[in-house]
């Protein structure tokens, strides 16, 4: 090879390399690859909530206690009549009637409600009694007076009768009597007609000490012609002898 020629490869092998080189240089360089995205947040916890009552059941005008817990909230309140509570607690409730509280709890994450119900024992019917007549009330509050043998003396345990007859009839100063003057079937007729009269009329007689106008107070004589008891004993006869208290109005 000659000096020209080598002069000349040499020149063009140094015009390849440089261009070369000026096209490697001109390439663009590829991007660079976009970073990962961040990791989503978790999303917030749903609210959880409860509540009870103890006792379920209360008497009128009784109280009980309502209880709760909660987790994920952060307002939370309780109707009726109770409003915003804490996270958990208690309190004393008295309501009028049976009742429904329902806590509701709400946060980030949502709401969530729970309920207990209080129930109030409703007392039975008070079931009035009729009030008894003045009838009724006479039979039940009147005491006849009883008699010894062929007496018409008032005795201490009659004394203690009529007292609590004139007691009834001062509280019904409208209330009217026949006092009867009854005896057992010993003797005649006619002596216990007499022994009856005398009977009626000492009965009387302690009626009107206790304050009882003489005006309201009547008697009469049955001797032994209508007995209370037929049978012939002193137990019998016993219930014959006796002032007998009739209401005559």
């Amino acid at each position: 090879m000659t000096p020209v020629s080598r002069t000349l490869y040499r020149a063009c092998l140094v015009m390849a390399l440089a261009a070369a080189v000026f096209t490697l240089g001109c390439a663009k360089k590829p991007p660079a690859p976009a970073p990962p995205p961040p990791a989503p947040a978790p999303a917030p916890s749903r609210p959880t909530v409860t509540l009870s009552a103890s006792p379920t059941t209360i008497q009128q005008g009784g109280s009980a206690t309502l209880s709760w817990s909660s987790t994920d909230a952060t307002q939370l309140s309780i109707a009726p009549d109770v409003g915003a509570v804490t996270a958990q607690g208690s309190t004393n409730v008295t309501p009028s009637g049976s009742t429904t509280y329902t806590i509701s709890a709400s946060g980030p994450g949502g709401a969530a409600e729970a309920s207990a119900r209080v129930t109030v024992a409703t007392p039975p019917p008070v079931v009035k009694e009729p009030e008894p007549s003045l009838d009724e009330l006479f039979l039940k509050e009147v005491r006849d007076a009883y008699f010894d043998l062929d007496k018409a003396d008032i005795r201490a345990d009659a004394r203690a009768a009529l007292t609590k007859t004139a007691e009834f009839l001062r509280n019904y100063p409208s209330i009217k009597v026949t006092i009867e003057g009854h005896c057992d079937e010993r003797g005649s007729t006619e002596y216990n007609l007499g022994l009856g009269d005398r009977r009626a009329a000492a009965v009387k007689q302690y009626i009107i000490s206790q304050g009882i106008s003489a005006d309201r107070i009547s008697t009469v004589s049955f001797g032994k012609e209508k007995p209370f008891c037929m049978e012939s004993n002193e137990e019998c006869w016993q219930q014959n002898r006796r002032g007998h208290f009739v209401k005559s109005n």
